[in-house]
């Protein structure tokens, strides 16, 4: 029998921020996903930080686009949560690795327990907050699936 996992769509989220993550969030509004490069590494780098992790210049950092489709690095299912969370369990938390290289870390949902796989494809699943952002979630990206078949026939 396949096990749903909870979406934590309801939890509700104190979400702090920092002025050198801002992009991001002002992103999310749009439901976009940027990451920070290094122009200088020509590498992407997760998670928000003031200077890149690469040369430690703030000057080497700028912001990009980018799809938010990845596959799954790693994953937990939470069984016994934080305070915010209780009663939301059984829910999984995925590693992402995105197609840009870097790994992103979030829940995931419309998901069950033995659909959510290593290797799995994900997209960027978009929850709306009270202040007008969104969350970055995962969801199983089907068409990624489908796609991958028809290149393997």
């Amino acid at each position: 029998m396949a096990v749903t996992l909870n979406d934590t769509l309801g939890v509700k989220r104190d979400i702090k921020h920092y002025d050198f993550g801002m992009p991001f969030w002002e992103a999310t509004k749009q439901k976009k996903l940027v990451i920070q490069y290094c122009k200088t590494a020509k590498k992407y780098q997760h998670f928000p930080r003031p200077v890149s992790i690469f040369t430690g210049r703030r000057r080497d950092i700028e912001w990009r686009e980018v799809s938010g489709k990845g596959t799954v690095f790693s994953f937990t299912i939470a069984h016994r949560g934080p305070p915010a969370f209780q009663g939301a369990e059984p829910y999984a938390i995925a590693s992402v690795t995105l197609d840009v290289g870097v790994n992103v870390i979030a829940d995931v949902v419309n998901c069950t327990a033995e659909e959510l796989k290593v290797g799995m494809n994900v997209k960027p699943y978009w929850l709306p907050l009270a202040n007008g952002e969104h969350l970055l979630m995962w969801q199983p990206d089907k068409d990624a699936a489908k796609d991958s078949a028809k290149d393997l026939a």
